[in-house]
């Protein structure tokens, strides 16, 4: 495939400058072919990708579980794909845009479903629990760090939200563990796991054919959601998403032709690897020249890093996702913390 620059001119290349419209398919790699599945979000649409196997076409990743999205499979499947069958569903994390329909999937079309442990049995565990966040060490965990009330309600009950998006799952399925190798229409494709934006997320790499199907752990012009989560509350996500970029820079070429979950294809793996811990590290630096001039609750960080106004829903994410730089500097001995007279904790830089 020939290379083209991008036309912002930076040090990405987007060989196939438009997505493809829903319903249709476009060929992005030798035996690949990609989708684009609607979301009724901000972000408003998730790559799928089919890999020629065989008689047929594996399936990697499914949208949301609505009606929307089922129209775009069985028009895919009406037309595009018409005389191919689909010969098994694999999922490279528990987040809804990526498990959504993979129930739906794996029953109507008779597929085997591979992912994950944690994938699995994460989306279980909030299917068979939805009411799980709500209980009150969760609550207490988000009004601590200063959460406002009325947003620690909406994150509290986020779990009914997603299972609105995601049909039950199959009872079994095979599990991909990373340095595995999986046989893909006669392709080697290896099996490599990140950490940060989803636990064990998935990501495949065709040496034969040099590209890397990446999921939401690198995206060409946003920023994968890294966020400390109520569960885990002294977790470091944003360390293991650092961590994760330089084993990816070590393991797959620079030269790799990068297939995301969002946003173009694109080369520039390792450029854009940089670019994401650059980021990080400057908000780390707006954090601490923050906390240096006085101490600051997780949510009182949040304009620090947001600079707009947010609604309830998006407050949720930007203050899981402050909380994680919080964590992050915690554990590298960058900030301390101080409990107020309000029982609310807050951090101050150590120098």
């Amino acid at each position: 495939m020939k290379r083209q620059p991008s036309k912002s001119g930076d040090s990405l290349i987007f060989p196939v400058p438009e997505p493809p419209a829903p319903g249709r398919l476009a060929a992005v790699a030798p035996g690949v072919l990609w989708a684009r599945i609607p979301l009724p979000f901000r972000l408003d649409h998730i790559n799928v990708y089919l890999i020629e196997d065989g008689d047929g076409w594996a399936v990697l990743d499914t949208g949301i579980d609505n009606p929307p999205t089922r129209e775009v499979w069985n028009a895919l499947v009406a037309g595009p794909l018409a005389g191919r069958r689909l010969t098994r569903l694999l999922v490279t994390h528990f987040h809804p845009d990526h498990i959504g329909l993979a129930g739906w999937l794996c029953e109507r079309f008779g597929l085997p479903l591979l992912t994950s442990q944690t994938s699995y049995l994460s989306c279980q565990n909030i299917s068979l629990r939805p009411g799980a966040l709500d209980a009150k060490p969760y609550r207490d965990f988000y009004l601590r760090h200063g959460l406002d009330a009325a947003t620690t309600q909406r994150v509290a009950t986020q779990g009914h939200g997603y299972l609105k998006m995601v049909s039950g799952l199959p009872p079994t399925f095979q599990r991909l563990v990373a340095g595995d190798d999986l046989d893909i229409g006669g392709r080697r494709f290896e099996v490599l796991t990140g950490n940060g934006h989803a636990p064990e997320q998935v990501m495949l790499y065709c040496a034969a054919d040099n590209f890397f199907l990446a999921a939401d752990q690198v995206l060409a012009k946003i920023t994968p959601n890294i966020s400390v989560w109520a569960v885990d509350p002294l977790g470091d996500p944003l360390g293991l998403y650092i961590r994760s970029l330089g084993e990816l820079e070590a393991r797959i070429p620079a030269d790799a032709l990068v297939l995301p979950g969002h946003q173009l294809p694109f080369y520039g793996l390792h450029a854009r690897s940089r670019e994401l811990i650059a980021h990080h590290d400057a908000r780390c630096a707006a954090i601490a020249r923050a906390c240096r001039e006085a101490p600051r609750s997780a949510a009182e960080l949040v304009p620090v890093i947001f600079h707009r106004d947010l609604d309830p829903h998006q407050m949720s994410f930007a203050f899981s996702e402050v909380q994680a730089h919080v964590n992050y500097m915690l554990r590298r001995g960058e900030l301390a913390w101080i409990e107020g007279a309000d029982e609310v904790e807050r951090v101050v830089a150590r120098s």
